[in-house]
C-alpha cells in the first residue's frame, strides 16, 4: 500500500505513487489538473500499443484505501508527448509545447546518434547511469559462469532482464517465465530485515491459499538459496502478481 505524493507542476499538481518501488502516475487527478477530460484520455490510453494502464491500492489523503488507475512513466511521458496543447489549461501550455519539442529531440538523437542525455542531468543522476551499465556488466559475467549450473530458462530470462535494464529499454520476458519471488515483492513494498523474515512466512501462507483458490492446485516448487542454505520453496512468476497484490491487501486488512 501507498500514499500519493503531489509533485508541483506549473499551477497543478501530478499526483504520484509507488508501485513496486517505482514511481507512477494516478492519471484520474492529474489528468483532471492539466484540464483534460480523463474518460477520453483513459480511453485513449487503452488503444495505444504503448499504454501500459494498472489498478493498484492507494491511500489516499483522508487515509481511505481504493484502487485507482496508473500509469508507469514511460506510459506517462508518451501520453504528454501525444497530448494536444490547444486542449489544456492555459497556465501549462507553454510546459506541453515545451515538453513535446524537447522530447522530439531527444527521440531523434535516439535513433540517429545512438542515445540522448538530458542536458539538465546531474553529476548525481550521471554518476548513477555508470554505475548501472558497470553492475549490468558484472551481472553479465556471474550470468555467463552460471551456464549449466541453473536452470536455462531462468538464466535466459535473467539474461535478458539484465540487458534491457543496461539499454534502458522495458525488460522484454515473458511473464511465464521471469521468476516472482515473496522476498522481492515484500523488499519492493518497503520491508527490509527483521520484518521481511518475519513477515515472509505468514505472506507465504496467503499466497499460497490464493493460488490454490484460483488454480485448484499446489504452486510448483524450485530450489533456492535462502539464508545460505538451499531450500525448496513455491515458484511463482510474473503472470501470478494480482496473487501477490491481493495477498498484500489482505495483510494490509488484517493488520
Amino acid at each position: 500500500m501507498t500514499e500519493i505524493a503531489k509533485m508541483p507542476f506549473y499551477g497543478t499538481f501530478i499526483h504520484t505513487v509507488l508501485v513496486e518501488g517505482e514511481p507512477h502516475v494516478v492519471i484520474r487527478p492529474t489528468i483532471l489538473g492539466i484540464g483534460l477530460d480523463y474518460s477520453t484520455q483513459l480511453q485513449k490510453l487503452k488503444t495505444r500499443s504503448w499504454g501500459r494502464v494498472g489498478q493498484n491500492p492507494t491511500r489516499d489523503s483522508a487515509g481511505r484505501v481504493q484502487e485507482m488507475a496508473t500509469v508507469d512513466l514511460d506510459t506517462w511521458s508518451m501520453l504528454l508527448a501525444n497530448i494536444d496543447e490547444n486542449k489544456v489549461k492555459e497556465s501549462v501550455k507553454d510546459l506541453v509545447i515545451k515538453y513535446q519539442a524537447e522530447s522530439a529531440r531527444a527521440l531523434r538523437k535516439y535513433w540517429t546518434e545512438g542515445g540522448a542525455i538530458n542536458p539538465r542531468a546531474t553529476v548525481e543522476q550521471l554518476d548513477d547511469l555508470d554505475r548501472t551499465i558497470r553492475r549490468a556488466k558484472d551481472q553479465a559475467a556471474v550470468l555467463g559462469n552460471l551456464k549449466g549450473v541453473v536452470d536455462s530458462a531462468w538464466l535466459d530470462a535473467k539474461g535478458r532482464h539484465v540487458a534491457a535494464i543496461a539499454l534502458g529499454m522495458e525488460p522484454d520476458i515473458d511473464p511465464a517465465t521471469r521468476p516472482l519471488t515473496v522476498g522481492e515483492f515484500l523488499e519492493n513494498r518497503g520491508i527490509q530485515g527483521a520484518s521481511l523474515r518475519s513477515m515472509s512466512t505468514k505472506f507465504g501462507k496467503k499466497l499460497k491459499n490464493l493460488y490454490r483458490d484460483k488454480y485448484g492446485t499446489e504452486p510448483g516448487t524450485v530450489d533456492r538459496f535462502i539464508d545460505g542454505a538451499l531450500r525448496s520453496v513455491a515458484a511463482y512468476t510474473e503472470a501470478h502478481r494480482d496473487l501477490f497484490n491481493q495477498a498484500w491487501v489482505a495483510m494490509l486488512d488484517t493488520r
